[in-house]
Parts: C-alpha cells; structure tokens; sequence
C-alpha cells in the first residue's frame, strides 16, 4: 500500500473478479454478488433516492489488502461517478469513510520521537557526548559500560534514534480524506450537502497509555452527503420531535460500533445507516448500497419501508447479508 511522489495519477483500475455479461436492469428488493462499477450500470436511471455505503478504507483490511493507493482512489472516484446517472435530481449520495487514511510510506522522512518517559535509562546525550570527548579511543560497547547502560543506549542518545525502532520502521503517513471525497463528487456533477460525524467508541478505553505518539486515537467517522442538483423533499414528520432534537439536526451522532466484527472486518451498527435513510428518504424510495458487506444498509432499509439493493464482489458476504436479510424479513 505505499504511496510515492506519483500517487496523483489515474489508472484504469479494476478488482480481478469475474463479471457477469447480463445487461439487465437490476431488480429491486435483491443482493447482487459483482463489480459495484458494473452493476450501477444496471439500475435504472433517475431511480434512487439514496445511496449510502461504506468504501475500502485503504487501512489493510483482508480485501483490500492488494490495493495501490491510486488503484484505491480510481475505484472510489469511478463510483461515485457512475451513482449521478442512477440518482434522482433532488436524491442524495452519503459516504461513510474515516476522516484520516495512515499507512506506511517510505517515501516519507522518519520521525525522530525521544519517547523520555519510556526511557529505562536515565544516562542523558549530554552524558554520551562528555564522554566521548573525555575517551575519544573508547567504542560504544566500552562507553556503555564506563556509564552503566547499554550499547543501544548509547546508539539512541548519540543519533536521536526512536526508543521503539524508528530508525528502521517505515513512517506512517496521516492522509486527510475529506476533501479528496468532495473533489470527486463534484467532479461527477454532486455538490456537497451536509456532513455528520459519527463517534464510534474510544479504542483501547482500558488502556492507561492510548498512545506512544501525540497523534490521536481515531474514535470517529464522517458521512458525506452529496446532493445531486434538483428538487429534495423535506418532510419533517419522517423523524419525531424529540428525533429531530435528539440526532436529526444534530451534527454530532454517538453509535455504539459494532462489538464484535467476526463476519466482517468493517461492520458498522444499523443505527447509522437507518438514521441516514430517515432523513434522506422517504417510505417506498429506493436505497442503494454497492460496498454492502454483511447487509446492514438493506436491514435499514426494510425496518424503515423502502426498497434497497445491495451489491458486494464477494460470494461469501452475499450469502451471509442473504441470509440476514432472509431473517429480517420474517419479523
């Protein structure tokens, strides 16, 4: 997943899986297993009222794993563009997606952290340097041993090396999401509408140390909502009033995540998406979600009265969306 100086480039990318030749129009109120890029082709246009879904987030996961950072942002971007044909005027596109991309970047210069309060030695680079000018013939492993530490001490305090393998660990690069997203819709002909944060809950909570680093520990996702230029209807009886006080104009969401992610690596709880599907759409629209995993935005979808269709290239997750949904459908 490294990302060099010409990551700006757009390539053609498409994920190696078998596509099926069938030019007919998708059914709605059906999971389809396939290229999302190919299959949006196939929704009638000026059809849906929402598409909610949730991105590759180029993090490593299991299924994204092989992706390139420009093969990630050409499938994004393809994506999005392919959803302006099937939306209504009026309709709207929301992303869910981290705010922040990090992944390893060689390209990047290494950061030098003097972690002090993790140090098991308290011998200090002033000490190291006085030495060495004191005993000029004197090597490291000698230098170690006239100030009582050890050889790596001496290595870390003369050349500011990290406490924790900075000098050989590839850097993490923070990468803002945001504005790539906007850059893309508005490319496709959407402009930006709104944004809600959702707040997940704070990794490692039981950890007295979050971090080794200033960085933050990352405890929330945005929803972009685009909208594609036409007549939106805004119905306020959708939500109560206590709904529309509570979350409905409120920017700020805390969910609960998802507690247990054994089906999917990236789970995220139905109350995200049936929140979205309440003030975006109304009973009888159709909600699309073409990165669908295990279902989540179709379960939404039928506990709040619309129609869905639901997409993901892999087999396994179909089946296992199909059979939650098949579930759901009975209650």
């Amino acid at each position: 997943m490294d990302v060099g100086p010409g990551y700006e480039s757009q390539i053609p990318f498409r994920l190696p899986i078998e596509r099926s030749q069938d030019t007919k129009q998708l059914a709605v109120d059906r999971l389809y297993c396939g290229d999302c890029r190919d299959l949006i082709q196939r929704i009638g246009q000026e059809t849906v009222t929402l598409s909610f879904w949730s991105p590759p987030y180029f993090v490593g996961k299991s299924y994204e794993k092989d992706l390139l950072f420009d093969e990630w942002r050409a499938l994004l971007m393809e994506v999005i563009t392919l959803h302006f044909n099937v939306i209504v005027p009026g309709g709207f596109l929301a992303i869910n997606i981290a705010d922040i991309l990090a992944f390893p970047d060689p390209w990047m210069p290494r950061i030098q952290a003097d972690n002090v309060a993790l140090k098991r030695s308290g011998v200090t680079r002033e000490q190291v340097l006085s030495a060495k000018l004191d005993y000029p013939h004197l090597n490291r492993y000698q230098l170690a041993e006239m100030l009582g530490c050890s050889e790596q001490t001496i290595d870390r305090r003369l050349n500011h090396n990290n406490v924790r393998g900075g000098k050989y660990s590839t850097q993490t690069k923070v990468f803002l999401v945001g504005g790539m997203v906007q850059e893309w819709a508005e490319g496709a002909g959407f402009f930006l509408y709104d944004r809600r944060a959702w707040i997940k809950d704070p990794c490692w909570e039981n950890s007295r140390w979050h971090s080794l680093s200033y960085r933050s520990v990352d405890e929330f996702e945005y929803v972009y909502v685009f909208w594609k230029p036409g007549i939106s209807v805004i119905d306020r009886n959708r939500l109560s009033r206590e709904e529309w006080s509570d979350w409905g104009s409120r920017a700020v969401w805390n969910i609960p995540s998802v507690r247990s992610n054994t089906e999917h690596e990236a789970q995220f709880p139905v109350e995200l998406p049936r929140r979205v599907i309440r003030i975006f759409s109304g009973p009888g629209d159709l909600v699309i979600d073409p990165f669908m995993g295990l279902g989540t935005t179709a379960v939404a979808a039928i506990r709040e009265g619309r129609s869905y269709i639901g997409i993901d290239s892999m087999p396994e997750y179909v089946d296992r969306a199909s059979a939650r949904i098949a579930l759901e459908s009975m209650c």
